[in-house]
């Protein structure tokens, strides 16, 4: 590969890693040609790209962006997961996979510029996805102005049934 190319690669990569909310770092090793693209295939419906680079490359690229954490363990083959939009449904698609194919293993993430183990992914893959957490967000903020409404309403609801009552006590 010519230094005009790799060059380019560095700056694509550079791109991919300041753009990702989450970066996955995967063990691969043993896996086929059809299993990885199957896989890709899997994650690429959760928004999650799969790409299989140059260590020294993604070594390279990663300085000065926020998955800097992921720089020194760049070590054997790994690939590198990209997640552009939901970190959770990410983690998820990654460990399904994962379940799958034996010999693909989550390794490390770097959320932001925190770097988190497998098992902290496995946490995170137990998460809802973000559309669920919004809506349960939603739902719970609109509570409450439902029920302060109904506590407002019930006020002059209950002065109407008192004074009622007792019209019908002095006319009976």
């Amino acid at each position: 590969m010519d230094k005009s190319r790799k060059i380019e690669l560095v700056s694509e990569l550079k791109d991919k890693f300041g753009r990702s909310e989450a970066t996955f770092l995967v063990e691969y090793q043993g896996m086929t040609v059809e299993k990885i693209t199957n896989a890709r295939g899997k994650l690429s419906d959760a928004s999650v790209e799969l790409k299989v680079v140059r260590n020294t490359l993604a070594e390279l690229a990663v300085k000065g962006t926020d998955a800097e954490v992921l720089g020194e363990h760049f070590q054997g083959p790994v690939a590198v997961a990209f997640s552009y939009k939901d970190a959770a449904a990410a983690a998820k698609a990654l460990t399904e996979v994962a379940k799958d194919e034996e010999k693909f293993n989550i390794k490390l993430c770097a959320l932001g510029s925190k770097l988190m183990s497998n098992v902290e992914v496995a946490a995170l893959s137990k998460l809802p996805s973000r559309e669920v957490l919004l809506a349960t967000l939603a739902g719970t903020l609109n509570s409450v102005p439902t029920g302060l409404a109904r506590v407002l309403s019930a006020v002059p609801t209950k002065l109407v049934y008192a004074l009622k009552a007792i019209e019908n006590q002095k006319a009976g």
